[in-house]
């Protein structure tokens, strides 16, 4: 990922390519790894919810489909 970002002038439509400076290669980094992270438990959230789904359908004996049947 290139350290530059792109900044426009829409009053003179000039296009500048401007270096990041620390803070803001800190700051993306950051956001990053939080956007890594709530991804994660995200996908940790739903293979936990599909477990607890497989679970009772196993519990109960059933398929998904014939739960689809008696619930739809």
């Amino acid at each position: 990922m290139a350290d530059t970002k792109i900044v426009v002038d829409c009053s003179t439509g000039e296009v500048s390519e401007i270096e990041l400076t620390a803070e803001e290669i800190a700051q993306r980094e950051a956001d990053a790894k939080a956007a890594a992270e709530a991804k994660a438990a995200e996908e940790a959230a739903l293979a936990a919810k599909a477990a607890e789904k497989a679970a009772l359908l196993s519990k109960l004996g059933i398929t998904e489909e014939e739960a689809a049947l008696l619930l739809g």
